[in-house]
């Protein structure tokens, strides 16, 4: 059996192509969306949404001595969009107080190790240091395996569009505690 020994860090210009890597396969694989443009355009260039704004990062964890990416996780300042998204959540989770929490992917050969919940435990921190934000946000596709699971563990379902007329867009709304 391999043993693994993950290091969670900042990402750097040097990862990015591993982290694109893992995002792209994300929604591949998992979404079975593949890349949509007005949906993952951070996927395309992570440097200048995550690594230039001050208020914004994105973690990678890297496997063993070859620093293989083999997870994402990143936090921005933007609350959630009215549309796609319903206008209440637009209003309780503005842009600027809010930290979205983005692209928590984990390879499927590296889950149920810990290394989501390391790497959130990581990006709150950093939210808190922050000082500016007031709430933390994400949403999520119950579709992919584990995800809903996995964020109803560590958070609050404040929107599950599942139970609006027609289903929405079937996505689940959730608000992480910052403490």
């Amino acid at each position: 059996m391999q043993v693994h020994e993950y290091r969670i860090k900042p990402a750097t210009p040097d990862d990015i192509d591993g982290a694109r890597a893992v995002m792209l396969d994300t929604v591949y694989r998992d979404f079975g969306t593949g890349y949509v443009p007005r949906w993952h355009g951070d996927i395309v260039d992570p440097v200048a949404a995550y690594l230039l704004p001050a208020r914004h990062t994105l973690l990678v964890a890297v496997d063993g001595p070859g620093g293989e990416v083999v997870a994402t996780a990143a936090l921005d300042s933007r609350g959630p969009a009215h549309p796609p998204n319903p206008r209440h959540l637009a209003e309780r989770y503005p842009s600027g107080g809010t930290a979205q929490l983005r692209r928590v992917y984990v390879r499927p050969e590296h889950r149920r190790r810990g290394l989501a919940r390391r790497l959130v435990e990581e990006l709150l921190a950093f939210a808190a240091a922050d000082g500016g934000y007031r709430a933390v946000y994400l949403h999520t596709d119950p579709a992919v395996p584990g995800a809903e699971g996995f964020w109803r563990s560590l958070a609050k379902v404040v929107h599950d569009e599942r139970e609006d007329p027609g289903g929405g867009q079937g996505i689940v709304h959730f608000e992480v505690p910052m403490g």
